[in-house]
């Protein structure tokens, strides 16, 4: 298993898959941990997770330069990714309790009540485009809830994935209670079929998380799937142009573009379009594509040689289409895998730039011709994770939000993931919650309890 530096192209270091006998191993420290850890109060969970918070902050230096290492992301979006785990862990150690209160339901009986009880040992795929943020969000609420993790990470980030088994193994959790293992993605559906597994989740493409549906599908155990998005950036004739081009560039090129809730497809009413795209097209020419090590970069490489050259066949088929190539549509000359700032215009539905996830510094401008049709185009997608809008009318998310197809509808802002609100996607983005109440709730048993 190879870790390789996208910036240069060169490999970092190498790594050894474990073994099947590894994996029974882990397995097995997992189950063990397990009834022991469901047995702990929320009280020591809470200051665990805590712990966990503090070792992610000391060590935040060392962590981000490992994540722009080996994914490409910039130093300083490495760095606020690291605090945002710190964050995810304080906020369940202080909300956690809260959360899974016991609840009384009045009935017929003596007392009768809800309870929220841990299912177990929960099986985590998780994505190398926020290598740190992907697993905590999925960790702190799972941990807090009394489960135990083991993590498969993306296999180009296996030094992101020890680094976060370090992090909960100097916080002082148990043995067992959370694990990496260094595996392919073909030892996965035999992680799920294992009896000691209860539960899997998933962020990723929507072929992976077709196939990990079916086989937990299979042998019926829960899973949560946090998938693709091709996210509409709405901008209605009444919002503030300027503000809506800056948002929009930053929401666009976060995480150099390779973002499931990334803006891709900003439908513009048409009064405003060319406005809008002037202003947007100036604003991604004037972004430093540059080392990710340097703080004045604001877009690193993709993350594999791979993802560029489908980004690139994308946009060169959205060409031939009809799409008018604004700005950018090339690989840059240089080593490493660097990808221009590129706007297409006049894109349309049967493109791959409306009709596809482009994962990387790709916009397309579509125009609508008013509300009703900006509406029907954000909707005219097979993914329904997350939407933004921009407009000056204060009471327009009344209107607008219960009519657009998504997890979640962001107004004058950039989509975002927020441990305090739930987070996930519909039709082909997936299903299930993580973040926030729900998603705590997400791998526990609700119990109800009647007593005579």
């Amino acid at each position: 298993m190879k870790s390789i530096n996208p910036a240069t192209g060169r490999v970092i270091k190498e790594y050894q898959e474990a073994s099947e006998s590894d994996v029974e191993r882990c397995l097995n420290r997992a189950y063990d941990a397990f009834l022991r850890w469901r047995r702990t109060g929320f009280e020591e969970r809470a200051r665990l997770l805590k712990d966990a918070g503090l070792v992610l902050r000391q060590r935040k230096e060392r962590y981000s330069r490992l994540m722009t290492e080996e994914m490409g992301k910039t130093i300083t979006a490495s760095e606020a990714e690291v605090e945002k785990c710190a964050w995810v862990c304080e906020h369940y150690a202080e909300h956690g309790a809260e959360y899974l209160a016991v609840q009384e339901v009045p009935t017929d009986a003596t007392k009768s009540y809800v309870r929220f009880d841990p299912l177990g040992v929960v099986l985590a795929v998780m994505p190398w485009n926020f290598p740190f943020w992907q697993v905590f969000r999925f960790a702190a609420p799972a941990l807090m809830a009394g489960n135990v993790g083991v993590l498969k990470h993306a296999s180009n980030v296996p030094g992101c994935a020890l680094a976060i088994e370090e992090v909960f193994k100097d916080a002082g959790f148990p043995e067992g209670v959370f694990q990496t293992l260094l595996v392919s993605s073909r030892v996965v559906p035999r992680l799920i079929r294992d009896k000691r597994v209860c539960a899997v989740t998933l962020t990723g493409s929507e072929p992976a998380g077709r196939e990990v549906a079916k086989v937990a599908g299979e042998v019926l155990k829960k899973c949560v799937l946090e998938l693709g998005g091709s996210d509409p950036f709405i901008v209605l004739r009444d919002a503030n142009i300027e503000e809506a081009v800056n948002v929009g560039v930053q929401a666009r090129c976060i995480n150099n573009g390779q973002s499931c809730i990334a803006a891709k497809r900003f439908i513009i009413e048409e009064p405003i379009y060319p406005a809008f795209v002037e202003g947007f097209v100036a604003r991604m020419q004037s972004l430093k594509v540059d080392d990710p090590m340097l703080r004045t970069t604001d877009i690193g490489p993709l993350a594999r040689e791979d993802l560029l050259e489908e980004l690139d066949l994308q946009v060169r088929k959205s060409v031939e289409k009809g799409a008018r190539l604004l700005l950018g549509g090339k690989r840059l000359e240089r080593e490493g895998y660097f990808y221009a700032p590129t706007v297409l215009g006049d894109v349309r539905p049967g493109m791959p730039a409306f009709d596809e996830e482009t994962f990387g510094p790709v916009a397309a401008m579509i125009k609508a011709k008013d509300k009703e049709d900006a509406i029907r185009l954000a909707n005219l997608s097979d993914f329904g994770l997350g939407a933004a809008v921009f407009t000056s009318d204060p009471d327009a998310h009344k209107e607008i939000a219960g009519l657009i197809e998504a997890g979640s509808v962001f107004f004058n802002g950039m989509v975002k993931s927020d441990p305090r609100l739930p987070f996930g996607g519909v039709k082909r983005s997936g299903f299930g919650r993580e973040l926030g109440m729900f998603g705590i709730r997400e791998f526990v048993n609700v119990k109800t309890v009647w007593v005579k």
